[in-house]
């Protein structure tokens, strides 16, 4: 029997959703929130009854029975820290949820939405491989600083679902198989991935690793602490510049990586070389989770919205080929892999996670 599932995916300024029958896409809309309609509410969470009218307003006004769904999947917030899979939104999930345990984000408003929507029609409700998903073993953790621990933060469930579709493709479990699964978009995260684990990982949002469209990734901390002690900067400030306006917005003045090739297509020689250092920057991070791995690796899985360009692509295969084959899986399905993460669950292939 099919399964047919509601995927709620919210942003900042809007809600991604998703109706799927297995794997197959039924319809997707992107509903867009006004910054006058966001500026309404005090918190995230406030947000709530706001956001999940118009989800049934839209499916009212697609004719969809709500009541043919069985299951409700949202995409999965700033949680405590806890292993990959897909978690059924207990109370004490949800809860978390509320407060915020890691922050506010919209997508804190995934699980909260999923779960009203299902109790309402008496479905389960779910979330997958939130951001917060960490499985570094103890020695990934230590940075040097005892006060500043090494922490995982990345794109978990983009590299998740490329890394079991590997798996399936290959007709192997993930959780045989050591994979080093490159993901490349606004951030930059490389992990590496042990029998189903991912044991060590570049911090993707505020950390270390390669720069990226929109961050700094790791910089001399020397500069760095100078820096911040110049008096020329708030906090604030100094944390815009290596989060949001650092990397190629920082050298080229676009996060758009198909802006970059263009200059380089043109004849910018500037703009080709930062393309190069930011390629072997790359490269580096996968020779690093390389020797995480002690050299046995099945694969290298290279993602997200940089992997449809060509030459970045040819760049790390000339630099990283040698350490395992690649396979390319350009751009990201987050609607699908939430969708899968729940049917996984719904067909006996993997257990519920409990938070």
């Amino acid at each position: 029997m099919s399964v047919k599932s509601l995927i709620i995916n919210p942003g900042s300024t809007s809600t991604k959703i998703g109706v799927f029958e297995d794997e197959t896409l039924l319809f997707e809309e992107t509903l867009r929130h006004s910054t006058e309609e966001i500026a309404q509410y005090a918190s995230i969470v406030d947000q709530k009854d706001f956001r999940k009218q118009i989800i049934l307003d839209l499916l009212k006004e697609k004719d969809f029975d709500i009541h043919s769904l069985q299951v409700i999947v949202g995409r999965g917030g700033m949680l405590k820290p806890i292993p990959g899979g897909t978690y059924a939104v207990s109370d004490a999930l949800l809860a978390d949820l509320k407060v915020g345990v890691q922050g506010q984000h919209a997508s804190n408003l995934g699980g909260i939405l999923a779960r009203e929507i299902a109790d309402s029609i008496g479905v389960p409700s779910y979330i997958v491989d939130p951001v917060v998903v960490d499985e570094l073993m103890p020695i990934s953790r230590y940075s040097g600083v005892p006060e500043l621990p090494r922490t995982s933060v990345f794109h978990a469930l983009n590299q998740k679902a490329v890394a079991k579709r590997y798996a399936k493709e290959q007709g192997v479990p993930y959780e045989s198989l050591n994979l080093i699964v490159v993901h490349m978009g606004g951030g930059v995260s490389v992990g590496a991935h042990e029998q189903g684990r991912v044991v060590d990982v570049f911090n993707a949002l505020d950390g270390d690793g390669a720069f990226s469209p929109e961050r700094a990734g790791g910089v001399p901390s020397g500069a760095l602490i100078k820096l911040c002690f110049s008096g020329q900067y708030t906090e604030k400030e100094i944390y815009k510049k290596f989060v949001g306006a650092g990397g190629f917005n920082a050298y080229c003045n676009t996060n758009d990586m198909r802006d970059v090739e263009k200059m380089v297509q043109g004849g910018d020689e500037k703009a080709a070389e930062i393309r190069e250092a930011f390629i072997m920057q790359v490269a580096k991070d996968i020779g690093s989770m390389a020797c995480v791995l002690k050299g046995k690796i099945d694969q290298i899985i290279i993602t997200g919205g940089i992997a449809y360009d060509k030459a970045v692509v040819a760049g790390l295969k000339e630099r990283a080929g040698f350490i395992a084959p690649i396979t390319v899986y350009p751009g990201e399905d987050e609607l699908l892999a939430l969708a899968q993460g729940a049917l996984r669950v719904m067909n006996g292939e993997e257990k519920a996670m409990i938070y």
